[in-house]
């Protein structure tokens, strides 16, 4: 009776281990029938089996065309049926997909971010106007407190002026601005307020917990 044991370890490697061992034989089975009428009906009977063995997928755009694509695979591109859908290959299942290409940004001032150059790429491209200038100053706050949580210290106006002039390319200057940015406090107003709401849930959180192990008489 030991001898009779065989061990999955020892038996044909499964292409796609989802449909089953029983499933992979029955392709197997349709590669050995010699008339091509009679692979056509093992074909067409396999592709119902595999069907009704993936309901989830039945919503699934070209839902048949990925049964009959899995079929050819399972078949290691050996089975010669009639499918209503262009065969897959070898090679193109096995090619290696392409690089992909990573936006190289090396930004002068990283504390600013990526985006806040495409920003003022795109003020750039307005007329002048009320909305160009208040964009403008929407930009320069943003760099403010970007400034700000990255020194964790003040800075003053000019600083930023400088900054949005060299990074646009001296097209935006408001330098000799008689506007002031936000002041800090309002700027990281936001982000103190954060963090006190989260302290007080934890705190309520600890004591729920502390009055739920409290015995009770």
């Amino acid at each position: 009776m030991i001898d009779i044991l065989e061990y999955n370890t020892e038996r044909e490697h499964l292409i796609i281990p989802e449909y089953g061992r029983h499933m992979q034989k029955m392709i197997n089975h349709a590669k050995t029938r010699e008339t091509k009428e009679e692979r056509n009906k093992l074909a067409k009977a396999i592709i119902a089996v595999m069907g009704n063995m993936q309901p989830h997928l039945r919503d699934v755009p070209d839902f048949q065309h990925k049964l009959w694509d899995q079929l050819f695979i399972m078949a290691d591109f050996e089975l010669d049926v009639d499918s209503p859908y262009p065969k897959p290959s070898r090679e193109e299942l096995y090619a290696r997909p392409e690089t992909l290409k990573y936006p190289q940004n090396f930004p002068k001032y990283r504390f600013y971010g990526n985006n806040i150059k495409t920003m003022i790429d795109v003020a750039n491209t307005w007329e002048e106007g009320e909305m160009k200038e208040a964009l403008v100053y929407t930009i320069a706050n943003h760099m403010k407190k970007c400034f700000l949580n990255w020194n964790k210290d003040t800075v003053e106006d000019d600083v930023i002026f400088n900054h949005l002039f060299e990074l646009s390319d001296g097209k935006i200057n408001l330098k000799g601005s008689d506007e002031d940015l936000s002041d800090a406090t309002s700027l990281m107003r936001s982000k103190k307020k954060y963090t006190n709401s989260n302290t007080k849930k934890t705190h309520y959180k600890k004591n729920n917990n502390q009055n739920r192990n409290r015995k009770r008489y």
